[in-house]
């Protein structure tokens, strides 16, 4: 194959971002990640922390605050329009050429490539709470709530765009516990697939 992607979902606190951009390094490719945020903010005029939050993360709840939700002339809610933006940019870079993309669905997006390798990694509460607190600075009485909160928005947002489970093994070609394999050795992994 003269091109190949990895995709990178992840659990909140797993080590997904940092999984990807030591397997980057090592292959010597791009990691897109920030990066993405970045584009989409200079392509949609948002703000990065508006992106951040909305994008990723807060899913329509339901059908009736997607019905009441404001919408652009071409009945697009904000939302939406980022996640059209979202997906351009990502199949835009794939056809750049070899690269890791972390997040934004892009296992989805790009699951008509032949040439994707879609990852999955996650880990147990106890790992990832630990190190939400060692890596970000959380608080250490409320991490697992944190963790939760994340988990559910990710997923949520997953399930409305793809209609797809976020975190089903089956999804993905390979799933990762970066808490019993530790954050570099599910690098050497995906490395080694690729």
């Amino acid at each position: 194959m003269s091109e190949r992607i990895i995709t990178i979902s992840r659990e909140f606190g797993s080590g997904g971002r940092t999984v990807g951009r030591m397997a980057a390094k090592a292959l010597n490719i791009p990691c897109y990640d920030q990066e993405i945020l970045e584009e989409l903010a200079r392509k949609s005029g948002f703000t990065q922390g508006y992106i951040q939050e909305q994008g990723e993360y807060a899913a329509h709840a339901g059908w009736l605050s997607n019905a009441l939700a404001s919408r652009f002339s071409d009945g697009l809610t904000s939302q939406d329009r980022l996640w059209v933006l979202q997906r351009e940019l990502i199949l835009e870079l794939a056809e750049k050429g070899p690269c890791v993309i972390v997040g934004r669905c892009a296992d989805f997006i790009l699951r008509e490539k032949a040439d994707c390798l879609t990852a999955f990694i996650h880990a147990d509460m106890s790992f990832r709470a630990k190190r939400i607190v060692e890596v970000y600075g959380q608080r250490q009485d409320s991490p697992q709530k944190r963790l939760q909160d994340k988990d559910r928005r990710r997923a949520a947002y997953y399930q409305f765009y793809t209609d797809s489970q976020w975190g089903q093994a089956r999804n993905y070609h390979i799933a990762l516990d970066s808490g019993v394999l530790g954050i570099e050795r599910c690098a050497e992994l995906l490395t080694q697939l690729y």
